[in-house]
């Protein structure tokens, strides 16, 4: 049911909202440091719930600390609509990321409470624990947990570099909830969140419809050379690991560009032995980081780098082996949640295209259970995971008004 290209969110108040979440956990840069289950944590999920009651809403904790802001619909047996994203942030964290997709979502609950709408489907505004992972490895933790994709008792043993665990912060910050994780229903979800990438600015455009999320495989490479002295071996006698290292990389970039639209290759972490530097490398150890939408094209990358990797390196008398350490398949979002996203850019007169997020979110976990779909606006130069990650106020309103109107669509409006 339309109600209406008229009915938008209070931009200026969004934007208040967001600057006063930001002074909780200020970065040393301008950003914010509100890592999870920290002191600052859990003072932004004190503003948060206190902002949520005022709206009205009754808020529910499970055992993960995932918190539910619920608006009542006119039907207690319809399933809610969900939208949400999450607040906590990188060390050196802007103050947009996770944090848009949820005061985003507060926003619009206040902007139907100022205009008197009911829906049919109770309306949940959740805030889910540990999606940047920073602090507690892996990312999207509690969402996992939610959507079985993790045991609880597994993600309470996660420990952070000080050796402390997941399951004792967060009930040393007081907010271990008792809803068993996972027992609640959705209707659909929508999270709103920026594009942490530069392609909806580079194409002016408003808001990403995003349809797919992006799949990745690791690949742990292991290349055996022999050491030497960088000094007294003769060029055409050594056996080079760094070397192997060099030909891989842009191999790497190579099958990317030849997989295009929309997929990514690169090597990120690389150890190197013994790393010193009048010796030649005797081993290095590297992951290749393959991603993209379509699983096709991640298994027709790594085919391609098994071949020709293994060939490079036998070229120049090195030794090469890998291993898959990290797997995430493709999430394709639910075609009426998209359309839902696609409709209300339309009806609202914001420029729009579809969009594949290049990162992992909550709703990536959700999508595995429930019909769920992403709402991205633009961000600065695609600058995010960095104190100086920027969005206007405009981008702002804009993904907040599709959130609107999305989620109004899915729940129903009641006359």
């Amino acid at each position: 049911m339309s109600h209406g290209s008229n009915l938008r969110i209070d931009p200026d108040r969004l934007w208040d909202s967001i600057m006063e979440m930001a002074k909780i956990g200020p970065g040393v840069a301008g950003g914010n440091n509100r890592q999870t289950l920290t002191d600052e944590d859990a003072e932004g999920r004190a503003l948060f719930q206190k902002w949520c009651e005022d709206a009205g809403c009754t808020m529910g904790v499970d055992t993960m600390g995932n918190m539910f802001a619920t608006r009542p619909g006119e039907d207690p047996d319809a399933l809610p609509v969900y939208m949400g994203s999450h607040l906590d942030t990188q060390p050196t964290g802007g103050k947009y990321d996770g944090v848009l997709g949820v005061l985003g979502g507060l926003e619009a609950i206040r902007t139907m409470n100022d205009m008197g709408v009911k829906t049919k489907h109770p309306i949940v505004l959740t805030n889910w624990t540990n999606e940047e992972g920073t602090r507690f490895a892996p990312a999207m933790l509690a969402s996992g947990v939610f959507a079985g994709k993790y045991a609880q008792d597994w993600a309470y043993d996660r420990v952070d570099a000080e050796g402390k665990k997941f399951g004792d912060e967060l009930k040393r910050i007081g907010w271990v909830g008792d809803e068993e994780v996972g027992a609640r229903k959705m209707h659909a979800m929508f999270e709103l969140h920026i594009e942490q990438g530069p392609i909806l600015e580079a194409e002016g455009k408003d808001i990403g419809v995003v349809t797919h999320g992006q799949g990745l495989n690791w690949l742990e490479v292991t290349i055996v050379g022999k050491e030497s002295h960088t000094g007294s071996t003769p060029m055409h006698m050594r056996i080079n690991a760094g070397r192997g290292l060099a030909l891989i990389t842009e191999l790497v970039h190579e099958i990317a560009m030849k997989h295009q639209p929309n997929a990514v290759g690169a090597i990120g972490h690389i150890d190197v032995y013994p790393n010193s530097r009048n010796i030649i490398p005797g081993k290095v150890v590297c992951t290749v980081d393959f991603r993209s939408h379509l699983k096709e094209v991640i298994d027709a990358m790594i085919a391609e780098f098994d071949e020709r990797a293994l060939k490079l390196c036998a070229d120049i008398g090195v030794e090469m082996s890998w291993e898959m350490v990290g797997t995430f398949d493709p999430p394709a979002f639910d075609e009426g949640c998209v359309e839902a996203v696609r409709n209300a850019a339309k009806e609202l007169g914001y420029s729009h295209m579809d969009i594949v997020s290049g990162a992992g979110h909550d709703a990536c976990w959700i999508n595995e259970i429930y019909p769920t779909a992403m709402i991205m606006c633009p961000c600065v130069d695609g600058l995010s995971h960095n104190e100086a990650e920027e969005i206007s106020k405009e981008w702002a309103q804009a993904g907040a008004d599709v959130l609107l109107h999305a989620v109004l669509n899915t729940a129903e409006i009641v006359k």
